[in-house]
């Protein structure tokens, strides 16, 4: 006997759980009571007659049966607070709630008698598709000690820093590695492109200034070049320092080259990889490119439902509509949010969709103090994360902590002040001054970001606020014209930042605006 629901399968006989072709580990009391409650959904279960049945009448704590019963909603993907599986009647028992069917049990395809055809085999976990990059010696113009040294020791640190992307393979090449065998280490297995990192160290005097460049292997194109200056006397402060910044932005342009890669590609036949890159958009379009990607990533989803990025992204994608206010049932779309970044948090332990769903939780009221440790542990994995610095510096604001948020604004700024998404912080640090009663700078910084980014619906309510506090009504209401002129649908309100005295100093300013 077999069910399936909600994207999992139940195989009775062989006491298997299955999430698409990848086995959920579940512990054998665990598994005897999903398949008890699925058994009998059709009413509720009372607790003693689970005991009596999965114990064998043997006494057991209260706390240890909630314990299985909380084990059984991690392997279906459900919580004690949602319950939209398993639902708990007080002083009556369980009962399981999703719909289920019966499901014929396939053997799974043994990858070693595969086509060598990726569009015509069952595909394996996106989480092994990871775009290549090889980092070649830097070269120096001298035989000068401090400046090898140098060169040697930053091409090592940026080694380390790309590699906690876990979207990425790098490679450190060294004089034995012949460049020509750069267009075969990529991609081997799923036709992905690499890129090749070259670059120079000058020394004058105390000075040292790096160059940088970055290739398509397969055309030779440059897709990113930039310079970096210090001063040698910091050493190792200024190699670990520029290695942080060097892998943001080789990670950040690769993510640019591989969207503008599958772009104008066919999504009918495209693998999860595709259609995630196909979807980064997401994140600088509108109410209907939202839309569109949170489509194409539900598709990568369901074709490997263990694709941590992309459910980060999709995550992301309901935040956005409702920060936004582009969506019209705001509790259907915050438990989709919960539910794709759950799930993101239980399939990969990448420290970039990790902090993205934590961001997401955060956002949509789950514990804040529980989403900053797990930005605060992403970050400290993968201290080279630009937008991961930015919202973990949203989640201080949610949390009442504008001091701290700047410092994160900051260091987001600092890794990739070009990338469009890492510029956001200066909104962010407009809302961080405006918190902490500083109106005229917040209005200064805000104003330059409805520019910039003139679909985003908190500056404008921050901005509007603002300048209501200031006592220019007239101000505030010509950004609320502005932001109606974008969209008429109302805006969100300010449920997410948990301080009272925040709350309070943003929402009057709102209803004087005219926005609530």
């Amino acid at each position: 006997m077999a069910w399936a629901f909600n994207g999992l399968s139940v195989d009775v006989e062989r006491r298997e759980v299955r999430r698409g072709p990848r086995p959920v580990r579940v512990e054998p009391k665990v598994f005897d009571l999903l398949v008890y409650l699925i058994r009998h959904r059709d009413r509720v279960v009372r607790k003693d007659e689970l005991i009596n049945v999965i114990w064998g009448g043997r006494f057991i704590s209260e706390s240890a049966l909630t314990t299985r019963i909380n084990g059984v909603r991690r392997a279906v993907g459900d919580t004690g607070k949602e319950q939209y599986l398993i639902r708990t009647l007080r002083g009556k028992g369980f009962r399981f709630i999703g719909e289920v069917v019966d499901s014929v049990v396939t053997p799974q395809p043994s990858y070693s008698e595969e086509s060598s055809d990726l569009r015509t085999r069952p595909l394996r976990s996106a989480s092994m598709y990871r775009t290549s990059v090889i980092i070649l010696p830097f070269r120096t113009l001298s035989y000068d000690f401090q400046e090898r040294w140098f060169a040697e020791g930053l091409l090592e640190e940026v080694v380390v820093a790309l590699s906690r992307f876990g979207s990425l393979s790098v490679l450190s090449a060294n004089r034995y590695f012949l460049p020509s065998l750069a267009s075969k280490h990529t991609g081997q297995h799923y036709d992905l492109r690499s890129y090749i990192v070259s670059g120079s160290v000058y020394r004058f005097e105390e000075k040292i200034r790096i160059q940088l460049q970055m290739m398509e292997s397969n055309t030779g194109s440059v897709e990113w070049a930039d310079r970096f200056d210090g001063a040698l006397v910091d050493g190792f402060l200024l190699q670990g320092k520029l290695a942080l910044t060097i892998a943001s932005r080789i990670a950040s342009h690769i993510q640019m080259a591989e969207t503008m890669r599958f772009r104008s590609a066919s999504s009918s036949n495209a693998t999860p990889y595709e259609l995630r890159s196909q979807a980064h958009p997401i994140f600088s379009s509108g109410r209907r490119q939202v839309l569109h990607s949170l489509a194409l990533l539900e598709r990568a989803i369901e074709l490997d439902p263990d694709y941590g990025l992309a459910l980060a992204d999709a995550a992301n994608g309901c935040q956005i509509l409702d920060v936004n206010g582009w969506v019209d049932n705001r509790e259907l779309n915050r438990r989709t949010a919960v539910k794709f970044a759950r799930m993101c948090l239980r399939a990969s332990d990448d420290p970039v969709p990790v902090a993205i769903s934590a961001f997401v939780l955060a956002y949509f009221g789950e514990n804040i103090d529980v989403s900053m440790d797990l930005l605060g542990n992403a970050l400290t994995l993968n201290p080279a994360f630009a937008k991961g610095w930015y919202m973990s510096g949203m989640t201080q604001l949610y949390a009442g902590l504008p001091e701290s948020a700047v410092e994160h604004f900051e260091k987001s700024i600092q890794l990739n002040p070009r990338d469009r998404i890492t510029r956001r912080s200066r909104a962010g640090l407009g809302v961080a001054e405006f918190f902490r009663g500083q109106f005229d700078n917040a209005i200064s910084l805000l104003r330059s970001t409805i520019e910039e980014f003139p679909l985003w619906a908190t500056p404008y309510c921050v901005l509007a606020s603002g300048h209501a506090h200031l006592g220019f009504l007239h101000d505030a209401e010509g950004v609320t014209r502005r932001l109606r002129k974008i969209d008429t649908v109302p805006v969100p309100g300010a449920t997410q930042f948990r301080h009272n005295a925040h709350r309070a100093l943003l929402l009057p300013g709102l209803r004087l605006a005219g926005i609530r």
